[in-house]
């Protein structure tokens, strides 16, 4: 049975997240433009992220105001409820900017510093993929109902489909382009589809056998990491680390040990 308390974070979780994509699906300007830059030149927010995140952390603080607060945007409130939110507003900033449609409202809830509730809502895609801790993963869609996630059975390494991403900063960038250089004669293929948040989703929904990538930040992967090993597969960073800025790997098992290993291997966590 759900613990009431999560069943309500995750209700809240989901309106969040849905309000959220709702906002930028339909209020996206024609002119949207980079209302300010991070790590690098290429590095963009838009107004639409900050408008995003104000929606989010507007709605926790009225329903919760004890929580604490995580966001990329700049939202950060320490909270005494021992619940803390982490919020990626708008996971895929540039797609979003360009007008593809992979991007992703991300929404978690921590409590006690470990994640019970993800929603990771897409709007484009017309899919939001939700978990609990211990309660499985679910997603709704152009089908019926809610869908239960399960992550493929594994192939061998070179029958994998293994998506990544890259770094806004040039030095790491060319350094993952090496690996991926390395990786692609032994899997299937490599993907880049540019929101962390929704390839660790597809992970779940049996879309991709495997996903990696360097430079994460919490908000980026709090809710989709939960969502993926709820449906069974694997996470880590490096060999016997949580995912972290360093490393973050996610595959069905069978995949995740030996594109770990690999990894490791090439010394994918460092320039």
């Amino acid at each position: 049975m759900t613990d009431p308390l999560h069943s309500n974070l995750l209700a809240l979780a989901q309106e969040a997240a849905a309000r959220a994509g709702a906002l930028l699906r339909d209020g996206r300007p024609a002119d949207l433009a980079v209302a300010a830059t991070k790590s690098s030149p290429i590095d963009v927010v838009t107004e639409m992220d900050i408008a995003a995140e104000k929606l989010i952390t507007g709605l926790i603080a009225e329903r919760r105001p004890d929580d604490g607060v995580l966001g990329e945007e700049g939202a950060s409130t320490e909270g005494t409820s021992g619940i803390r939110w982490v919020i990626d507003p708008l996971d895929g900033t540039v797609n979003y900017l360009y007008g593809l449609p992979t991007w992703a409202v991300s929404v978690a809830a921590e409590q006690d510093g470990e994640t019970v509730v993800g929603v990771v809502a897409a709007p484009m895609r017309g899919e939001t993929f939700h978990a609990v801790r211990g309660g499985g993963a679910w997603a709704t869609g152009a089908w019926d109902g809610e869908r239960r996630l399960a992550c493929r059975p594994a192939p061998p390494l070179d029958q994998a489909l293994v998506s990544t991403g890259f770094n806004y900063v040039a030095a790491v960038r060319a350094h993952q382009a090496e690996i991926a250089r390395r990786l692609i004669p032994m899997l299937r293929d490599i993907r880049r589809g540019g929101s962390a948040a929704v390839d660790l989703c597809d992970v779940a929904a049996g879309r991709l056998d495997g996903y990696y990538e360097r430079g994460l930040h919490p908000w980026d992967l709090a809710a989709g990491d939960l969502i993926a090993r709820e449906a069974g597969a694997l996470t880590g960073g490096r060999p016997g680390e949580r995912p972290s800025g360093d490393l973050t790997v996610a595959g069905t098992p069978g995949v995740f040990e030996p594109l770990q290993r690999l990894l490791e291997d090439f010394g994918a966590w460092h320039d």
